[in-house]
């Protein structure tokens, strides 16, 4: 059985998408008191769904601290949907990020390839992953098949975080707001870092070997 920690504030909307999950073996303890859903431990829970709108406490804080304290899949789901909340949200430490209204398959599937991912991501974390690329941060250089690769602090960057996130898919989002040095944050400046990466590693956007588009996600490095 997947244990699933819900903080919303809509014990309407909650008890329909506890009983939805409850018919694939997904226990969902809803809690509309965010310190009561904190005490709950979650340590003890496979994942959490966070509403953003709590009150007297920003959603989008609680994720940060709940990031920085403990490994756990983290679902936003949210009647905000303001793509600045979302790229927030992503930045801080969500894995995902669902709209309102939804229809509780899509919470289901969303669950589910969450879950995958996080179980493949210790796995892989318990053997050294072999790639081609590595990131030396004290010299704030990348090695390609063991040459340096001349790159900008934006190249740099966006390069770095999809070599830690080694064979899983990054949304643009998520590269945007992690990539410092794009000052106007515009996802077609992202497109133009990739482009110019591709070329300092000979990779092609028809025939991609490591740094791949992920369509309707952003992309992923692999190799």
């Amino acid at each position: 059985m997947i244990n699933v920690l819900m903080i919303e504030d809509d014990p309407e909307f909650s008890q329909i998408l506890s009983e939805y999950l409850e018919n694939f073996n997904i226990k969902v303890t809803s809690f509309e008191d965010l310190y009561l859903g904190l005490s709950a431990g979650i340590k003890s829970y496979d994942l959490l769904i966070l509403d953003l709108t709590l009150p007297g406490i920003d959603g989008l804080e609680v994720c940060k601290e709940i990031r920085a304290k403990y490994d756990i899949p983290i679902i936003i789901s949210s009647a905000r949907s303001d793509v600045t909340d979302k790229v927030i949200g992503l930045g801080y430490g969500a894995d995902d990020y669902l709209p309102k209204p939804y229809d509780p398959k899509e919470m289901y599937a969303r669950i589910m390839s969450l879950i995958r991912r996080y179980k493949k991501s210790q796995e892989i974390a318990e053997e050294p992953v072999e790639s081609a690329f590595r990131i030396d941060e004290k010299r704030h250089e990348i090695y390609f098949n063991n040459e340096a690769l001349i790159l900008t602090p934006a190249e740099y960057e966006i390069l770095t975080y999809l070599i830690k996130q080694h064979s899983f898919s990054v949304s643009r989002e998520q590269l945007v707001y992690n990539c410092k040095s794009l000052k106007d944050k515009d996802s077609k400046s992202l497109d133009v870092i990739i482009g110019r990466l591709r070329a300092k590693i000979g990779d092609s956007s028809k025939s991609p070997k490591h740094i791949f588009s992920v369509r309707g996600i952003g992309y992923k490095l692999v190799g």
